[in-house]
């Protein structure tokens, strides 16, 4: 049993809120950002791509953010719509905020870092008045971005999305999606972090994100375990801890625990797999599944995504997750560590 109910009876499967930008990921691999010379536009930010990946799988996906009044953010509008991503609720900044430009270098298979322009960006001047309650009244879950927690107005508007959720039964998820560039102390992440991490019903995170939102509360050197029973404790239902190559687990609130190894692929990039992951992962959880299978999804989700050349773009749909996840196991064996 997952522990999760979500209302079958509202109208949108779930809303992203928070950060939209605009990759230049090099075509020119395996040489450093200072000496790329030709890059591929996509669209970005782990909000807009779980959008994306939900969407790909057939969900019936809305977004809350904020865009540049100018051909990127129209680039935006226009791709979210061809994907079938309703963005009626997407504000446009009319400020001359500009949306944030991430520049990625992929030195090898298994080292890539991220170069972020996020100075003056649109999503971060999200107010709460552009956040509407009956929008995510009629949404199964919405999907809370920590990165949208770092600065005001955007911290109020998506605390105040949180409050809407609550009042009408609608499933809030925290990915905790940690940028460092973003903040401006680790009191003020923590502050933020622990207020919607108490409050929501599902977690999603890499260990080292978890160590950081606990740094005030917890000692150092929390284990996986004493972590999820900290935030079962807050009611929420399911938290997820990633270990990158060594695999995840999620903890529920009945006293599962369920693991998985990563899948064996051929990398293309060490970036992008979390937000496939999340994406396949919470499809499985609307679908109904049990944890196991949906961990199995999402692994496999983001074994797709690093071997590939974008984000968004790349994302699977259901028969090539199940596909590649089958050819996996016949070469691979099984990936769910049985407990």
């Amino acid at each position: 049993m997952t522990g999760i109910q979500f209302d079958g009876t509202k109208h949108m499967d779930i809303i992203p809120i928070g950060r939209v930008a605009i990759d230049f990921n090099p075509v020119d691999l395996n040489k450093p950002l200072d000496e790329s010379t030709t890059f591929r536009k996509y669209l970005g930010g782990s909000p807009a791509n779980i959008a994306v990946g939900m969407a790909r799988l057939g969900k019936k996906v809305g977004f809350i953010s904020k865009v540049s009044d100018d051909q990127f953010g129209r680039f935006v509008i226009n791709y979210f719509k061809k994907e079938g991503i309703d963005t009626s609720h997407i504000a446009v900044a009319k400020n001359g905020e500009s949306l944030g430009l991430t520049f990625t270098e992929i030195l090898s298979p298994t080292a890539s870092s991220i170069l972020m322009y996020r100075n003056g960006v649109a999503d971060l001047a999200l107010s709460p008045e552009e956040v509407n309650e009956d929008y995510i009244k009629n949404a199964k879950a919405i999907i809370i971005s920590g990165t949208a927690l770092a600065a005001s107005p955007s911290r109020e508007a998506a605390l105040l999305a949180m409050e809407y959720a609550k009042k009408h039964g609608t499933a809030v998820i925290f990915d905790i999606d940690y940028r460092s560039y973003t903040w401006q102390s680790k009191a003020e992440l923590v502050i933020y972090y622990s207020a919607i991490a108490r409050a929501s019903d599902i977690i999603l995170g890499s260990r080292e994100e978890y160590n950081l939102m606990e740094s005030v509360v917890a000692p150092a050197g929390s284990s996986d375990q004493e972590t999820a029973a900290r935030w079962l404790a807050c009611d929420n239902k399911i938290v997820v801890i990633k270990h990158g190559k060594e695999g995840s687990a999620a903890y529920t609130g009945s006293g599962g625990v369920y693991k998985i190894k990563p899948f064996p692929v051929k990398l293309l990039k060490s970036f992008g797999g979390g937000d496939a992951y999340a994406s396949a992962f919470l499809y499985g959880l609307m679908e109904g599944w049990e944890i196991v299978d949906c961990l199995e999804f999402g692994s496999a989700s983001a074994a797709l995504l690093v071997a590939s050349h974008s984000c968004s773009d790349a994302m699977p749909g259901v028969d090539e997750i199940r596909e590649f996840i089958k050819k996996a196991k016949e070469e691979y064996g099984e990936m769910v560590v049985r407990a």
